[in-house]
């Protein structure tokens, strides 16, 4: 959904990291131990910061007081400035609920007297990828992530368990007999081409997004 924005970050300085809710323990393909070396192979590539998994039932998802308290206690941990979540919509349950889960959590983590490890920390914006969603809202902005294709690409090759020689996974869904990694080629270039770039991911923001001058503004209109 957006690890080619998070290896952008990584590569301009900024730190980048993956909280994982569940092991993927009810998943058809792989196992929760293949999916955990998976899925550190995949941070070497993206060059994260941090990686960790709050350990949550898998298809079983549920936003209540201790997936809160759980989520919660990373970021205070953590500290993020951004948080990056999946679209509200979706046919997995749980990227239903982590949707919510993410954004009642970074809430809740400000809360000075919020039963929870850690110091209050509340991230500054929350934001909700939507690339493989058909049904979202068009996105708010879309990042640049043409130089950062064929790692996002490599990164997504390492969970060969769940990806290799399929045509469809989650919410990409089949383009024919076209390889997983070129539907997922295929849907970047679509949104890169609306801020004319090559590749890109889209995002929402429940915020209107501020220019700071009008001079400022990019992508043409002719």
């Amino acid at each position: 959904l957006c690890g080619g924005a998070l290896i952008k970050s990584a590569r301009r300085g900024e730190r980048a990291g993956v909280l994982d809710l569940t092991r993927g323990e009810s998943g058809t393909h792989g196992s929760a131990d293949v999916r955990q070396r998976e899925a550190e192979r995949a941070s070497e590539i993206m060059g994260l910061a941090a990686r960790r998994n709050v350990g949550l039932p898998d298809a079983a998802l549920e936003n209540n007081l201790e997936a809160r308290r759980a989520v919660v206690a990373v970021l205070r941990e953590l500290r993020p400035r951004i948080v990056v979540t999946h679209w509200r919509e979706g046919r997995h349950p749980d990227h239903r609920v982590a949707a919510r889960l993410a954004f009642d959590a970074c809430y809740l983590a400000g809360l000075a007297n919020f039963d929870a490890p850690g110091d209050p920390h509340r991230p500054f914006k929350v934001v909700e990828a939507t690339a493989f969603r058909e049904d979202a809202e068009p996105p708010s902005f879309v990042v640049d992530v043409t130089e950062e294709m064929d790692r996002k690409i490599e990164a997504l090759r390492a969970y060969d368990s769940q990806f290799d020689r399929q045509t469809a996974m989650g919410e990409v869904f089949p383009g024919g007999d076209r390889p997983l990694y070129d539907q997922i080629r295929a849907k970047c270039a679509h949104y890169g081409s609306l801020i004319r770039v090559r590749y890109g991911e889209p995002f929402r923001s429940r915020e209107v997004a501020e220019a700071v001058t009008l001079g400022g503004l990019g992508v043409a209109t002719f």
